[in-house]
């Protein structure tokens, strides 16, 4: 276990279920952070039928599951492509916890029109995509950067990449060109906040079994194929690929962002770590 006792940290994109970041900012809150998860007001759109009717309400959920772990939280909608709505969200959580230590980058683009070959890409699912996971990304940190820079205390910026920003993959160009810019910006940024004690660091999953991959199911279903059929060959087949024989759940993500936001990582900078089950070695 972690001491995370103190520590203020935000979650962003942290509303779904079954998703990386309510898995990340729970296991905070169990560390002994204080956690602040946001997320945009269409998540509840993507709130599965089976999860609303056992309660699940998104935000206001994870909420109530940190502060059962005697912590302290809030929820906030902000979109994190925003510059207004981002620097109001920075604003809120300084005025209830008056810093910031752990920033978590998480939110992502709602995968769909995007995975098409390039030649059927139109220019608005290219800039969709780009515009939540790196313009967010660098909005987020830019806000936080300057709250840790003049306070002078040290900080962790966790990113949340993909193996898809270490290889291409077809039908993925967008995406890839995002978390590709995510490990470039994440290594800017690692020398940047050397000085001021900022670590940051990238991780870089392989496929985790979220939500989002419903809607990738739903955007790659061939003709006559549903999408829970395809969703279900996607998990299979992407299993026997990896070498540990299963794709990722939330949690093997969120031992990792723990690790990050402790102490035990405060030499380590700069990098983009693959937690992917041995599907990527690099």
């Amino acid at each position: 276990m972690y001491d995370l006792n103190g520590k203020v940290a935000i979650v962003t994109g942290a509303g779904g279920r079954h998703g990386i970041g309510r898995a990340i900012a729970t296991r905070l809150a169990r560390e002994g952070a204080d956690v602040v998860v946001t997320d945009i007001p269409q998540s509840l759109d993507a709130i599965r039928p089976e999860d609303r009717l056992e309660g699940w309400e998104g935000l206001p959920s994870v909420v109530r599951e940190i502060e059962a772990e005697g912590r302290q939280s809030m929820g906030l909608f902000s979109d994190v492509s925003d510059s207004g709505q981002v620097d109001e969200m920075v604003g809120e959580v300084l005025a209830r916890f008056g810093h910031i230590d752990i920033l978590v980058n998480n939110a992502g683009s709602r995968p769909g029109r995007d995975r098409v070959p390039v030649v059927e890409l139109e220019e608005d699912a290219f800039d969709e995509v780009m515009r939540v996971n790196v313009r967010g990304t660098y909005l987020c940190s830019r806000a936080v950067a300057r709250h840790m820079v003049s306070r002078n205390q040290g900080g962790k910026i966790i990113i949340i990449s993909s193996g898809a920003g270490k290889r291409g993959i077809a039908r993925y160009a967008v995406y890839c060109a995002s978390k590709f810019a995510l490990v470039g910006f994440t290594q800017a940024l690692a020398q940047e906040m050397a000085a001021y004690r900022v670590n940051v660091n990238a991780i870089c999953p392989g496929l985790v079994d979220t939500e989002r991959v419903d809607f990738i199911a739903a955007a790659l279903a061939s003709e006559g194929q549903s999408a829970e059929e395809h969703r279900a060959m996607m998990v299979r087949e992407r299993s026997t690929r990896v070498p540990m024989g299963r794709i990722a759940q939330g949690d093997d993500i969120a031992r990792m962002a723990a690790f990050l936001a402790s102490a035990e990582s405060d030499y380590m900078t700069g990098l983009s770590i693959s937690v992917s089950g041995g599907s990527e070695m690099n």
